[in-house]
């Protein structure tokens, strides 16, 4: 689950912006992510498996996964971007397919923002989705949703659990004896405090807590964990709960996250450490490996779980990857190498366009989740209405390397009403992106920080009733602009010299960049475009 470390920065999100201020000043404590001698440390004779990681490339925090009849199910953190939790299936664990998500129109009633750590789970005939999110008019908390069918659609049940600290990161389990419990995370250090892990029962349907909650364990400051732990994926495995975890902090260019595990004979307890804790850490190509869930395949174990990619860090965000591990003659989990299994040659990137020829957008898609644009899709077309508030209506797509190029066509740019602009962004969040947009008879080169507006280049726009606009990014936060009034024959670079513009402060701590289309002005301003390609560049 997404902590801050103190080198990021948090942006206003809407009406996140108190807690975020909150989260911030819960800073890591200095801690490595070493592990003990190797002379003490059981050695595996196995190799570490060729996994074409990224298996979920692009920003797929706190993965979680599940296995129905030939299937499996994955989900994981769409934070502030809607819709809300992707759903992507799977027959192998490394090629999976988006096919839906799981609240795919309006949030759940009771949640405004910050919407982390799904745990999808299957027990009989259904689904069930345990979820972090922010509570309106309070703090974070533990819902749940259900369905008849991994695919939804999904019912929501509400919050579970929201302490006064925050609640995140449920995991749903039974004990020894069959009874069912609530696994999840006291989230005291954004307020300075320890992080108790908690268990408690829940109700057969799954709608309530029953009882008294009971502590599992809690970080240790002195050690790797720094000032948390969370995440928590338990699995059953010869006579033990093994419960894995990640520990120090998740996010941004100063993270320090690393897994560790924990087993009791007992769900409820006494839990013991690993002595040999961390036991994925990270490597010359994974950073920061934490947060997934441990499942089956064919006799052998992987975790699904998140990683930055050190050529593209935060600016892509944390993506999905793929760990092997092997159980070692003392019953511990090791994983293959001790780090997240880099291929030999990378999966090739794939390039996404959108003709915008079908009856929705593609599912792909995402916008601010507390400003859901409104749009549609007639002959080709999508038609954006545009918002006043913030830096205006926006979809994105998810980037997957730190460079890349996109392309859209503003149709009939001269037609905009007074006071609007359309174009192509590289969006942070609401209040910070970069900009080509056309309006007022003028091409554009707009950066938005914090909120506020600033013009860096602009030129006269010609007479098209087409403008193809393009943004090329490279090595994650240098960002070109361009514009064509002749269908890309040629290219007016903005500013006219060509200079690359610095985005390092586009990313928000818990997300990375998206790039797409954006109207900004009078919600009677509609704004059409056709086609939009999102390329990887080699």
């Amino acid at each position: 689950m997404p902590q801050p470390v103190l080198s990021t920065t948090i942006h206003r999100f809407g009406g996140s912006w108190a807690l975020g201020l909150a989260l911030l000043a819960a800073c890591q404590q200095p801690a490595t992510t070493s592990r003990p001698p190797e002379t003490s440390r059981p050695q595996s004779t196995a190799t570490a498996a060729a996994i074409p990681n990224p298996v979920l490339p692009g920003d797929f925090p706190d993965p979680s996964v599940v296995k129905v009849g030939n299937t499996y199910w994955a989900t994981a953190t769409s934070s502030n971007w809607g819709p809300t939790f992707p759903l992507l299936k799977s027959t192998n664990l490394t090629s999976w397919e988006l096919v839906g998500h799981v609240f795919p129109g309006e949030r759940p009633a009771w949640a405004d923002y910050y919407f982390w750590a799904p745990e999808i789970s299957q027990e009989g005939a259904k689904t069930y989705v345990f979820y972090t999110a922010h509570k309106r008019g309070g703090n974070l908390a533990v819902g749940v949703a259900s369905a008849d069918n991994p695919a939804g659609p999904y019912t929501d049940h509400g919050p579970l659990v929201g302490q006064p600290d925050g609640s995140i990161d449920g995991f749903p389990m039974r004990d020894e004896k069959g009874q069912l419990y609530l696994i999840w995370k006291e989230d005291g250090n954004s307020v300075q405090q320890p992080t108790p892990i908690w268990a408690q029962r829940l109700n057969d349907t799954r709608t309530a807590l029953v009882g008294e909650k009971q502590e599992l364990f809690r970080n240790d400051p002195s050690t790797w964990e720094g000032n948390l732990v969370e995440g928590v994926s338990i699995v059953q495995h010869q006579g033990y709960f093994y419960a894995f975890y990640a520990g120090n902090g998740c996010c941004g260019r100063g993270c320090t996250y690393a897994t560790g595990v924990a087993r009791a004979k007992n769900l409820l307890g006494p839990w013991e450490k690993y002595a040999r804790n961390p036991i994925l850490i990270n490597n010359d190509t994974w950073k920061c490996p934490g947060h997934g869930t441990a499942v089956e395949h064919q006799g052998r174990w992987y975790m699904l779980h998140h990683a930055y990619h050190t050529g593209s860090q935060e600016f892509v965000g944390r993506q999905g990857v793929l760990s092997e591990f092997t159980w070692a003659a003392s019953g511990w989990p090791e994983f293959k190498g001790g780090s997240t299994p880099a291929a030999p040659a990378a999966p090739t990137p794939v390039a996404f366009t959108d003709e915008f020829t079908g009856k929705a957008l593609q599912p792909s898609w995402q916008w601010p989740v507390e400003q859901r644009p409104a749009f549609a899709l007639r002959g080709g077309q999508l038609q954006l209405t545009a918002r006043p508030d913030h830096a205006g209506a926006a979809l994105g797509q998810s980037t997957t390397t730190p460079g890349y190029t996109a392309t859209t066509t503003l149709l009939n740019p001269a037609s905009l009403p007074a006071g609007s602009q359309a174009g192509l962004a590289a969006h942070g969040d609401p209040d910070n992106l970069l900009s080509v947009v056309a309006g007022g008879g003028k091409v554009q080169l707009v950066q938005v920080e914090k909120g506020q507006f600033k013009t860096l280049a602009e030129a006269a726009l010609p007479a098209t009733k087409a403008l193809r606009l393009r943004l090329q990014a490279q090595q994650g936060s240098r960002f070109s602009f361009a514009w064509s009034a002749d269908e890309g024959k040629t290219w007016q670079p903005l500013p006219a010299d060509g200079a690359a513009v610095n985005g390092a402060y586009l990313p928000p701590w818990d997300r990375g960049i998206r790039a797409g289309v954006l109207a900004h002005g009078p919600a009677t301003t509609v704004a059409s475009f056709e086609q939009f390609s999102l390329v990887p560049n080699p």
